[in-house]
């Protein structure tokens, strides 16, 4: 997939990306540059993250005082 850089430096992202990321409008990116390249990272609310881990096993996990 390509995209143009617009006179107002706005890219716009291909609707197939936007749907599989489940973007937003207005929704925060954080932007990263490296070795000449743009990375865009999607802001993910608290909320959205709320659940994400229900099931892990927590048998094995190591108290703050094992930890570096």
């Amino acid at each position: 997939m390509q995209t143009t850089i617009s006179s107002k430096y706005q890219v716009v992202i291909p609707k197939a990306v936007r749907e599989r990321l489940n973007l937003k409008p207005k929704q925060k990116m954080t932007v990263i540059e490296k070795d000449r390249m743009l990375v865009l990272i999607p802001h993910t609310s608290l909320e959205e993250l709320r659940g994400i881990a229900a099931g892990a096993d927590t048998d094995n996990c190591r108290e703050k005082t094992d930890r570096f």
